[in-house]
């Protein structure tokens, strides 16, 4: 059975925040595939947005979603990217969405400026977390009960795990292919992606 996998697309997400996981995702299944031929994708990965109109990214990058808030399927792993969240962070069906949805997920995970809408959405409430080095002290001061780390490519606190900015979503989700899958599944991903993966945070 695929593991269902949601990553939340919305205006002015970061292009690479969403399509990093995106790649490695699906990478991964292309690579599980080749001694699996007859299992169903390791991961089913689709784009969510709140309409199915096309989401503008940041920089201009226009992305047509597999999936709205209403259409969405059942969730295992919720991944919500960063990017200039302010918009998202007001938007009440958003933040809704992503409360309701990292409810019933098994495994929760930002990059970047994500952790801001996790935060918003009472998903992340305290604890260690991380995010884009140029945001740390607005995550802090917005969410004071955070303990929000610098230095680490990524924070796992077992369910939810947060990343720093951008690029590092990628080594976030290699570590969770580690984690849902395999480490030597996470290790030729990598290496099918050309990408020079560490797997310490």
């Amino acid at each position: 059975m695929s593991i269902q996998v949601a990553i939340l697309v919305f205006d002015n997400v970061e292009a690479l925040d969403f399509a990093g996981p995106y790649e490695v995702f699906t990478t991964a299944s292309r690579v599980h595939a080749r001694s699996h031929p007859h299992d169903a994708p390791l991961f089913a990965t689709q784009c969510v947005a709140r309409s199915a109109d096309t989401v503008c990214a940041r920089a201009g990058l226009r992305i047509i979603p597999d999936a709205t808030f209403a259409s969405c399927t059942a969730t295992d792993l919720l991944v919500i990217p960063g990017g200039v969240v302010d918009a998202a962070m007001a938007c009440k069906p958003t933040i809704d969405w992503i409360a309701a949805t990292a409810g019933t997920a098994s495994t929760v995970a930002s990059v970047c400026t994500g952790a801001f809408l996790l935060a918003q959405s009472g998903v992340i409430q305290g604890g260690p977390v991380t995010t884009h080095w140029e945001d740390v002290a607005d995550l802090q001061r917005l969410f004071p009960a955070l303990d929000v780390q610098t230095g680490p490519r990524w924070v796992d606190c077992g369910r939810t795990i947060t990343s720093a900015g951008i690029s590092a979503g990628i080594d976030m989700c290699l570590h969770l292919v580690g984690k849902l899958a395999s480490h030597d599944l996470a290790v030729r991903t990598a290496r099918q992606m050309d990408y020079a993966w560490q797997p310490q945070p």
